[in-house]
């Protein structure tokens, strides 16, 4: 796993319909998306989903669904983050499937050696900075946080909390893999731009960790 981690939340689309703000990502350069809904009914998540999906599918992106186990595989999606109080991973393994993407949320140092014995597909490292958009979360892991997560886990990182044009940076050389980002993208004036800018970001900071 590499690059952009788009973590949608319609509150901060200014008024913007969110597909948009997805599709300008995805020109953006956005490698993955995480439709996050916590205040829509089962029904409107998953015609969400299933609009979002016919989206990215011609970019050849992956859907992930956050939390929602019925609404990834009602909408067919190719994979789903889960938190501490989600559903038990092995659960969702099985029912998803082998081949789906699995990520983890990781709060606590207990969280990331619980994660060592699981097979998923990533951990979330969560978060990395203190961030509004993550209000139900515990003390900010901080970059030292990351670098320990990064030299005990088997498992790619990405990094949530506060991600942004002047932490980006800091946080791929910490050790993440990925850069999961909702308000530099959502938020944004122009989402493609923020997008671009972050991915050669990304992309800077990898090359040097390369040729370090």
């Amino acid at each position: 796993m590499r690059g952009i981690y788009l973590v949608t939340d319609r509150s901060l689309c200014r008024g913007r319909p969110l597909q948009e703000v997805v599709l300008q990502a995805l020109r953006g350069g956005a490698a993955y998306v995480q439709l996050r809904e916590k205040e829509i009914s089962t029904r409107e998540f998953v015609e969400e989903a299933v609009a979002i999906k016919k989206i990215l599918s011609p970019y050849g992106i992956p859907l992930i669904i956050n939390d929602r186990v019925d609404v990834a595989l009602a909408c067919g999606a190719e994979g789903v983050h889960l938190g501490q109080e989600d559903m038990p991973y092995q659960t969702a393994r099985r029912l998803m499937g082998k081949e789906a993407i699995i990520g983890l949320s990781v709060e606590t140092w207990q969280d990331v050696e619980a994660a060592e014995m699981l097979d998923v597909d990533y951990i979330g490292v969560s978060p990395v900075f203190a961030t509004p958009t993550k209000t139900d979360t515990k003390k900010p892991w901080g970059l030292e946080g990351l670098r320990r997560v990064k030299a005990f886990s088997r498992h790619p990182l990405v990094a949530i909390g506060g991600i942004n044009d002047a932490t980006a940076e800091s946080v791929v050389r910490a050790g993440a893999h990925c850069l999961a980002v909702v308000s530099a993208i959502c938020a944004s004036d122009d989402p493609q731009a923020a997008a671009m800018r972050l991915n050669a970001i990304i992309d800077k900071a990898a090359g040097s960790e390369a040729s370090g």
